[in-house]
Formats: structure tokens, sequence, C-alpha cells
């Protein structure tokens, strides 16, 4: 990578929420974005504007993570139609919720399909087209608090963010030599579809248990993506970065109660 924090970035699931938010914020930095949308072509053609207005070019394409087949074709043609590939932010998921006991092995398969396998697969293809081009790179998984501690009624979730994170390591590892950087960014409650908050005020919703009181705005885990993928966090790799307004802090707070 070169000296400024420019350069060609692809950005999954950023139809909405943490990708979009990336999307804009690495456009405001001088970055060209691929786009990717799954359920709702407006709202990718709605982040290919706005990353437009910042002067920068996108391409837009659709990803289905759960199409294996299709996953690390679809990035290659954002790639190519961009002209390369400097970091890569591997932001889309899904999650499904039972309790472990009734969890049904479809609902399993579709989880892990796409939140682990499929973003596999992404990786791996856009670390290949780097380590071709020998430029180095960065690239970023986006997973969750739940990579670090375990959630009721998400252990496809659960387990697939863990596996995830571990992941993240053995790419740092075998890609170093390349001059690619992997980590990870493991946000708490964000105020996004995906917990039901989209479009609202993050700092107007009280979250007690939060040691900061509300959920995060996910412009603040862009902010932290961004960082990743310029030439200043060039020393940072298969690290797990937890956002989360201190509630991961809470485990010694209700140690404490409990006592």
């Amino acid at each position: 990578m070169g000296s400024s924090s420019s350069g060609i970035a692809i950005v999954t699931g950023s139809e909405s929420g943490i990708g979009k938010a990336t999307a804009v914020a690495l456009a405001e930095r001088g970055w060209d974005v691929g786009v990717t949308w799954y359920r709702d072509e407006g709202d990718g053609r709605r982040t290919v504007s706005e990353v437009e207005s910042k002067g920068r070019r996108a391409e837009l394409r659709r990803l289905d993570l759960a199409d294996g087949g299709s996953v690390q074709a679809t990035i290659g043609e954002l790639a190519d139609a961009l002209g390369g590939l400097d970091a890569l932010v591997n932001n889309a998921g899904t999650m499904l919720t039972s309790p472990f006991l009734d969890f049904e092995l479809d609902d399993w398969r579709q989880v892990i399909d796409v939140d682990l396998t499929g973003q596999f697969l992404v990786a791996q293809e856009g670390a290949r087209r780097m380590v071709a081009a020998g430029r180095g790179g960065r690239i970023v998984n986006v997973t969750s608090v739940h990579e670090h501690v375990p959630l009721r009624h998400a252990a496809a979730y659960c387990s697939a963010k863990g596996g995830l994170g571990l992941l993240t390591k053995v790419m740092a590892l075998e890609l170093a030599e390349h001059g690619i950087t992997v980590n990870s960014i493991a946000p708490g409650e964000i105020a996004t579809a995906m917990s039901g908050a989209e479009g609202e005020d993050a700092r107007a919703i009280e979250r007690p248990m939060i040691p900061l009181g509300r959920p995060g705005d996910a412009r603040e885990i862009a902010a932290f993506i961004a960082f990743l993928c310029s030439p200043e966090a060039s020393y940072a790799t298969g690290e797990s970065i937890v956002v989360d307004g201190g509630l991961l802090l809470m485990a010694a707070v209700a140690n404490q109660d409990a006592t």
C-alpha cells in the first residue's frame, strides 16, 4: 500500500448499517468502494450514491454468502470493475436465534454458511488478489462481542463469530509475509437493522446495562474499520478490537453483584 489512505476497497453487506457507514467513511478518506447488497438493491444504490457524492468511484453487485459457488466470482467482478483491491471489509452476515435444544439443523447451516463459510470465501478471494498484485493490503473481518462471550439462543451465531475470530488470526499469520494485515472488529450492540434500531439516534436510546449507557452508532464502528485500512495501522495484525461501550466489562459487575 502507498503512503496515503486511498485505494480500492470492497465492503460486503454495505447496503445498510455498519457496512454502509464503512463504505461512506472510506470514500471520505479517498477510497473507491465496491458495494454489495443482498435484500434491497435500492439500498445498495443509495450507498453507491453516497460514495459517489464524496467524489469517489463505486461499483455495485449482489452478494449471497450462502451461495458458495458464486461468492468468489462476485468479489472478483467487483475488483476487476474497480481495477484492483487494496482493502477488504468482510461485514455481511446474518443471525437466527433459538434455544440450543431446539435449534434446527437448516437454521444452523444457514448461519454457518453465511457468517463463517461465506466470509472465508470472500477473504480467500480478496487475499489471493492482494498477493497476486504484490502491493500488500488490509482485511478487516467484522465479528461481534460474541466472538468472545456467549449469548443465549445464539449457538450458531456465536460459533460462527468465534470461528471467524480465530480464522482472522490464522490469516494474519499466513498473509503477513505478503504485507497483508488481517484484523477483526468486534462490535457490541449497534443501532442497526439487526438490533431493530436502524435510523434511530443511538445516543437517545437508553441501555442501563452498558457502561456508556447507550448502543453504538454504525459510524463509530466504521471509523475503527477505516483506521485499520489506513497506513497508520500497518503494525496491527491478528487483533480483535472490541468496540462495545464497555459491555464486556459488565461480567465483572455481575460477578461482584453475585457475591
